[in-house]
């Protein structure tokens, strides 16, 4: 066997591998790994009573989230805009991203999500907006918070369905 094709069967092993891997963990991997999708969390204490008081998120980079259906967790950013939360999805209308992406079609099927910050549980449900009068402020926030110089994100980005928007809404105890 050629010694380039034995390199990239092996890089292949070894990514199939830590899919497979991360599949039984308890939710998302760290570092870059964090990019995989993983496990349904195990850990973590259910968070009881009223809403939360979000504002300790509004400069934390990234939290958990974990899809019901199909049961898989992964890391992403957050946004907080009026009191409310908010996750993103960008890069929807490339090839990776289409390749990648699954989950935003998923979650827009069934909703139903926990959000994992700090070992509290958080039953959510995830809503995307398409439009209206938060779309622009929070796009302000993404733009503050992850865009180099703090460059609002255009509302062409949410319309042409490039970047799908969702709140994450608090949803009853199962």
């Amino acid at each position: 066997m050629p010694g380039g094709l034995g390199i990239i069967l092996g890089a292949i092993v070894v990514v199939g591998a830590v899919v497979v891997m991360a599949r039984f963990a308890d939710g998302p991997l760290g570092g870059p790994l964090a990019i995989v999708s993983a496990g349904a969390f195990r850990s973590g204490e259910l968070h009881g009573g009223p809403e939360p008081d979000w504002s300790f998120l509004l400069d934390r980079q990234t939290v958990e989230f974990q899809l019901l259906d199909p049961a898989r967790s992964r890391t992403t950013w957050i946004l907080m805009h009026d009191g409310r939360i908010f996750i993103v999805s960008g890069y929807m209308n490339t090839w990776y991203g289409k390749l990648w992406k699954h989950w935003p079609a998923q979650a827009e099927a069934d909703g139903r999500a926990i959000l994992r910050v700090d070992g509290r549980l958080y039953q959510r449900r995830l809503v995307r907006i398409l439009e209206g009068q938060d779309v622009q402020p929070i796009l302000a926030e993404f733009g503050r918070k992850y865009v180099v110089g703090g460059s609002a994100v255009p509302t062409s980005e949410v319309t042409s369905g490039n970047l799908w928007l969702f709140e994450l809404r608090p949803r009853e105890a199962a």
